[in-house]
């Protein structure tokens, strides 16, 4: 399992994006930082935060990654090159795209259920009501 964090500044806040990789299959979270954060900041992020936000997201996106041994000096050019690119996957986005529809479709059931349950609790009320009024009849 591998897991990263990118902080990028997306044209109005500074975003963290957590990946995890588990063999071909990625798992994303997005945290919004707001102003920029300190390095003292997202290690407290990484310490508090990180490991909770990445086990609430359930959707997982499969991905091909080629797996192989890389010299030492090309995984630090990878890295550095890493470290200059801005934003994060196309497979991270469309995992944090299918958690957001998911989180979206649970607000909308527990929105109907609690919407239903108050037409039945006004139905009851209005049913007791009218009962009172003829109960001498």
């Amino acid at each position: 399992m591998e897991m990263k964090l990118t902080v990028f500044f997306n044209g109005q806040f500074w975003v963290g994006v957590i990946e995890q990789w588990d063999g071909n299959r990625l798992k994303a979270a997005q945290y919004v930082f707001g102003a920029e954060p300190k390095d003292n900041e997202v290690l407290l992020f990484v310490q508090r935060n990180m490991l909770r936000l990445i086990a609430e997201a359930k959707e997982r996106v499969s991905a091909r990654r080629k797996e192989k041994k890389v010299n030492p000096k090309r995984l630090a050019r990878q890295t550095a090159k890493e470290m200059k690119q801005k934003g994060v996957s196309t497979y991270a986005q469309m995992a944090i795209k299918h958690e957001y529809e998911r989180r979206k479709q649970e607000r909308k059931k527990l929105a109907k259920e609690r919407k239903e349950a108050l037409a039945m609790k006004r139905w009851e009320l209005k049913v007791k009501k009218r009962k009172e009024k003829h109960r001498g009849r």
